[in-house]
């Protein structure tokens, strides 16, 4: 099984910029050996055990709650049989379709 997960977690109350706290996160998602891709909406996380996802979510929640009072997370995933490099290939998929790869 593919998981992935598209991860955004933010900081309620630390004004207009929030790319400090958002670079916390997004380290403990760098650390952690799994396959990722930064967005400027958020970080997607790519694994084949949906133990790995929940862990570095949990991770990246804490480390940002550390200086935060209140966090917004937002978690979508896609949960995927027989299918490795999800991360990758459903970007390829779409491009092939349009001519353009």
């Amino acid at each position: 099984m593919s998981y992935l997960a598209l991860l955004s977690i933010t900081p309620i109350g630390k004004g207009e910029s929030v790319s400090k706290e958002v670079a916390k996160a997004f380290k403990i998602v760098k650390n952690s050996g799994l396959k990722y891709q930064l967005t400027s909406m958020g970080t997607i996380v790519e694994a084949d055990d949906l133990k790995k996802i929940f862990d570095v979510i949990h991770k990246a929640i804490e480390e940002v709650e550390k200086e935060n009072n209140r966090i917004s997370v937002l978690i979508k995933m896609d949960c995927r049989k027989n299918r490795e490099d999800a991360i990758t290939y459903k970007v390829e998929s779409v491009l092939e379709k349009i001519g353009d790869t």
